[in-house]
């Protein structure tokens, strides 16, 4: 990325986007957002004449008290965690590129796909700043039409409504991206020399139907090869690790292994101890505080394990900022002139 002493406008700007997550830990909010979430096509594919009211009659009320509960337990006194470490994440990798280019003025923004701030806004508020050129980066480390895919839907629908639209491009994934795996790594290691090691390293990431695989989607091979590398990088043998998916919905066949299921074979095999990783989350969130940390930690104790442990996602971790910028920085080239 090469400096310009041009500093009358900001001409480029990075674009971190996120899941979202409800304006708080109540009911009412979190059914909005489940409206919001479970009737985006990308997510549900269910003919919608037929998902509207079983969405928006039964399963967003039904779930959202549920849910509101578990959010509940995880609020963090600042907010959502997935909002207040997306907000962490894009300070940091404002400074970086401030100290890294004082002639240049980078705008670093955040979106997410439902919620506030939306995508669109957070596109029309950059172009109103005079930004020419906008990265996109979604952080999904592994590509999947459930949740990058709709980033893409999004951008698009943006683009359709622009009479003269930004310059733009997306990072599609960095599933192995060796920064990525590296911080992953440091991650664990640094735990193990804090905490020592479990019997064995679960990998949990976040669960798909299986139809989207068999459509093409590349999700499966990309949690594989994340966490082979992972595994390669730490120096794991066969039997010191396993990959497993959570966050089932539905009855429709997913993923699998679960990672509920394994964790209770593993503690009913015997096995005293297990970590927990979940490398498909790039901050830590409902699915990793309440589902994995506390829900998944609880049925491995009740089937005879003895010590869980979870890792924590990479969050705001210098690395993953560090590996944030030379995405973008290899994204832009000379488009960052």
């Amino acid at each position: 990325m090469a400096e310009s002493d041009n500093t009358s406008r900001p001409r480029l700007a990075v674009l971190l986007v996120n899941l979202g997550s409800p304006e708080g830990p109540d009911a009412a909010s979190v059914a909005r957002f489940l409206r919001r979430f479970l009737g985006d096509p990308r997510v549900v594919e269910i003919p919608r004449l037929l998902w509207w009211p079983l969405l928006n009659l039964l399963i967003a009320p039904l779930r959202a008290r549920r849910s509101a509960v578990k959010y509940a337990r995880i609020w963090w006194p600042e907010g959502s965690p997935l909002r207040v470490i997306l907000s962490r994440q894009v300070s940091a990798l404002q400074s970086v590129f401030d100290q890294r280019y004082p002639q240049r003025t980078i705008r670093v923004a955040e979106a997410v796909s439902y919620g506030k701030p939306a995508i669109a806004d957070a596109l029309a508020a950059l172009q109103q700043q005079g930004i020419e050129h906008i990265v996109v980066l979604p952080l999904y480390p592994q590509y999947s039409a459930t949740s990058t895919g709709s980033v893409y839907d999004q951008l698009a629908d943006y683009l359709r409504q622009r009479c003269l639209p930004p310059g733009l491009s997306i990072i599609r994934d960095y599933s192995e991206h060796p920064l990525y795996i590296e911080a992953l790594a440091n991650t664990v290691r640094e735990y193990w020399s804090q905490q020592g090691r479990g019997g064995k390293l679960l990998m949990s990431f976040h669960g798909i139907p299986l139809a989207n695989i068999e459509k093409g989607d590349p999700y499966q091979a990309q949690c594989e090869a994340t966490a082979q590398l992972l595994a390669r990088e730490l120096g794991l043998t066969a039997s010191e690790w396993l990959l497993c998916y959570q966050s089932r919905l539905g009855p429709a066949k997913w993923l699998g292994p679960d990672t509920s299921a394994s964790l209770q074979q593993i503690a009913q095999a015997g096995c005293s101890r297990v970590q927990l990783i979940c490398p498909a989350f790039s901050a830590d969130c409902l699915e990793t505080l309440e589902e994995i940390a506390l829900e998944n930690r609880r049925l491995y104790l009740a089937a005879g394990g003895e010590q869980f442990d979870y890792i924590p996602c990479l969050n705001e971790r210098d690395d993953h900022i560090a590996m944030m910028a030379a995405l973008v920085e290899a994204d832009t080239g000379a488009q960052a002139v």
